[in-house]
C-alpha cells in the first residue's frame, strides 16, 4: 500500500499543470496515508479502539440485568428511532456509565427518574452522569432514547448494519448482522463482550403492518395499530444473551413449528421463511432435528429451552443470534452447494444450519470475555460440524472432514487476537483450531471420555463468558495431558511443528523442528500397519526396528508436517 502511494505521488509531481502549492496540498495527504496504512500494519491502536475494547472503569462498577429495547423502524426512509430502557444493579460507587454508539447513530437524550442526565461523547462511547448517589447492591434503570440511519450492509454477515432488500415479490427483506463491530452500531448497550443482560431482553419491534418482525427468544405479542397501519411484535429473551445476537429480521414470513424431543424435554423449533420458499424450508429444514440430536449428544443439552430454537430466512448467508439463527443459504446442503473441506463429506449436511446451530453451545452458551478470545466460538463450531457427521456417518467421515480442511489454513497471523481494543485473531480460528481440537481428542484416544470432556464444559462455563486460560486450563484437567505448549503452538504461532526422521537398518529417530520451547505433542504411527505412540521433544530420540523394511506412517489426524532428513 505504501509503495503503491510513493510511485502514485512520483507520477502526479512529473505532471507540469500542477502548482506548488498543489503539490505540498497532495504530499500532506500522502504523509497521514502512509501513517494510516503503517498504523493497520503495524496494529496501532486507537484511544476508540481502547474504549470499545476494554473494561473501562465507567463500565466494571455496574452489572447489566435487563435490557428493554423499542425500536420503530421506517423502511422508506432507512431510519430507525426508540429507546432502550437499561437495568443495573451497583457493583461500586460511581456516578459516570458508558454506553456505547456508533456514528451515525446519535443519542437524542437520556432520562432517570423523570429528569434528563448529562451526557458527554467521545467518539462512538457516552458518558452518562447520573444525577442520584450509585449506592452498592442497588438495581435501578435509565433510558436511552436514540435514532438515525444504521449502516447499510455491503456484505453482511461480515459487516455490520441493516440489509435492505426486497424478496421475489417486492416485499421488503431486512435483517441486521453485526459480529465484529458490535450491537452499538443500531442500538445503545454496554457493548463489550464481558458482561450479558443476567435476565435477558426484551425486544419490541415496530414495523408496517403488511410485514412481520422476528426476534430473538419467544413471541409475546403482537398489537396491530389502525391509525398508524403498524405492528408491534414484542419478544423475550429469558437467558443471558451477547450483544451482537440481538438481531431484527423484517419479512413477508411465513411460520411453521415443530417440537424437538431433547434431553431436557420439548424443545420448540419455530421456522420463519418467505411465503415463496415454504416448501422447501419443510423440507430441508428437517436437517434441524438431526443437528440438535448430534449436538446434544456430543455437548449436553440445548442451553436455552425456556428460549427456544429459531431458524429464519434472511437475505444474507446466516449467522448464530442466539435462539434467533439466520439462515440464507439456498436451501440446500453444502456452503452455498460446496464443500468447503472437498472430500464430499460437506455436502452430507446443510453448512448454516449445523455450523450456526453449533454456536448455541460455542459462542452463545460458552461466550468469549474479550474478542481477542473468539477462536473459543469459531474453532469449537467449526469442530462441531465433524461432529455432526461422526453422530451420523461414523468416525472416519469425520477424520476425512477435519483433515480436508487444512487445505484452507493460512497460517498467516495467530488465532489469538490483540486485547482490550476489540481485535479479533486470524481466520485460521475456524479450521486450524478445528484441527487443533481434533489432536487432542487423539491424545485423549477415548470417545467417551472426549464425550464428557466437551459435554463438561458446556455444563461448567454455562451461560458464561470465558477467557482462552480457562478453556486451557479446563481441557489440561480433564485430559490428563499438559496441553499449555500445544495451545501456544497452534492459537498463538503461526509455524507448523515438524516431526523430522532418519530411518536406518534397526532404528528410526525422530525429533520436532519449527516448534515452541518445551513443546509436547504425542504422535501416533505406525510401524508395519501397528499403531505405537512416540513422544518427540526437539532433541534425537529413536524408535528400534526388527525388520529393515519396516513401514512408517503418521497417523494424518495429527496437524503436523513430516521431514525425512539425511
Amino acid at each position: 500500500m505504501v509503495i503503491q502511494l510513493i510511485n502514485l505521488f512520483s507520477l502526479f509531481l512529473k505532471s507540469e499543470s500542477i502548482t506548488i502549492m498543489k503539490q505540498a496540498f497532495f504530499f500532506f495527504i500522502l504523509f497521514f496515508s502512509i501513517l494510516i496504512s503503517n498504523a493497520q500494519e503495524k496494529n496501532v491502536f486507537t484511544q476508540q479502539d481502547s474504549l470499545r475494547g476494554s473494561i473501562t472503569e465507567e463500565r466494571i462498577w455496574w452489572d447489566l440485568k435487563h435490557y428493554d429495547l423499542s425500536i420503530q423502524v421506517n423502511i422508506q426512509d432507512k431510519f430507525i428511532s426508540g429507546s432502550n430502557c437499561i437495568r443495573y444493579e451497583v457493583l461500586r460507587e460511581n456516578r459516570w456509565m458508558q454506553i456505547d454508539l456508533q456514528a451515525p447513530m446519535l443519542i437524542t437524550k437520556v432520562v432517570q427518574k423523570g429528569k434528563v442526565l448529562k451526557v458527554r461523547q467521545v467518539g462512538n462511547a457516552h458518558y452518562i452522569y447520573l444525577n442520584n448517589r450509585q449506592r452498592k447492591g442497588k438495581v435501578d434503570s435509565l433510558t436511552v432514547y436514540f435514532e438515525g440511519h444504521p449502516p447499510n450492509t455491503k456484505t453482511p454477515p461480515w459487516d455490520a448494519g441493516f440489509t435492505w432488500a426486497t424478496d421475489s415479490k417486492g416485499n421488503d427483506f431486512i435483517a441486521t448482522s453485526c459480529q465484529s463491530f458490535g450491537a452499538s452500531v443500531w442500538w445503545p448497550n454496554k457493548d463489550h463482550l464481558y458482561d450479558e443482560p443476567d435476565e435477558g431482553v426484551t425486544e419490541r419491534y415496530t414495523v408496517p403492518e403488511n410485514l412481520v418482525a422476528v426476534g430473538n427468544g419467544k413471541l409475546l405479542s403482537r398489537k396491530k395499530d389502525s391509525l398508524k397501519k403498524t405492528t408491534t411484535y414484542i419478544w423475550q429473551v429469558k437467558n443471558p444473551i451477547n450483544n451482537y445476537s440481538v438481531n431484527l429480521n423484517i419479512g413477508n414470513y411465513q411460520h411453521f413449528s415443530e417440537v424437538f424431543l431433547g434431553e431436557n424435554g420439548d424443545l420448540t423449533c419455530d421456522y420463519y421463511v418467505l411465503e415463496e420458499h415454504i416448501e422447501k424450508a419443510k423440507s430441508q429444514f428437517k436437517e434441524v432435528k438431526k443437528t440438535l440430536a448430534a449436538f446434544e449428544f456430543w455437548f449436553g443439552p440445548y442451553p436455552f429451552y425456556q428460549d427456544g430454537y429459531k431458524l429464519v430466512e434472511v437475505p444474507y448467508l446466516g449467522m448464530e443470534h442466539q435462539s434467533s439463527v439466520t439462515y440464507g443459504n439456498g436451501f440446500k446442503n453444502g456452503y452455498l452447494g460446496g464443500d468447503l473441506s472437498k472430500t464430499g463429506w460437506g455436502l452430507k449436511f446443510d453448512f448454516i444450519i449445523v455450523h450456526e446451530t453449533g454456536h448455541e453451545w460455542f459462542g452463545n452458551n460458552i461466550s468469549n470475555k474479550d474478542i481477542a478470545d473468539m477462536w473459543i466460538h469459531e474453532s469449537f463450531t467449526n469442530y462441531s460440524e465433524s461432529l455432526f457427521l461422526d453422530y451420523h456417518f461414523g468416525t472416519k467421515a469425520a477424520n476425512e472432514y477435519v483433515i480436508g480442511l487444512r487445505k484452507r489454513i493460512l497460517n498467516d497471523k495467530p488465532i489469538i487476537g490483540h486485547y482490550h481494543v476489540n481485535k479479533e485473531g486470524s481466520g485460521d480460528m475456524y479450521f486450524k483450531g478445528n484441527n487443533m481440537l481434533h489432536m487432542i481428542r487423539q491424545l485423549v484416544a477415548n470417545d467417551e471420555k472426549w464425550r464428557t470432556i466437551l459435554r463438561g464444559l458446556n455444563k461448567t462455563f454455562y451461560h458464561q463468558t470465558v477467557t482462552t486460560n480457562q478453556i486451557e486450563t479446563y481441557l489440561s484437567a480433564q485430559s490428563g495431558f499438559d496441553l499449555s505448549t500445544v495451545f501456544q503452538q497452534y492459537i498463538r504461532t503461526v509455524h507448523v511443528p515438524v516431526l523430522e526422521y532418519k530411518q536406518t537398518v534397526n532404528k528410526i529417530e525422530y525429533r520436532f523442528s519449527n516448534a515452541v520451547e518445551n513443546f509436547k505433542l504425542p504422535l501416533k504411527i505406525f510401524l508395519n500397519k501397528e499403531p505405537v505412540w512416540i513422544y518427540p521433544s526437539a532433541e534425537w530420540k529413536d524408535i528400534s526396528l526388527t525388520d529393515v523394511s519396516s513401514t512408517f506412517e503418521i497417523d494424518p489426524n495429527f496437524y503436523i508436517e513430516v521431514k525425512k532428513v539425511n
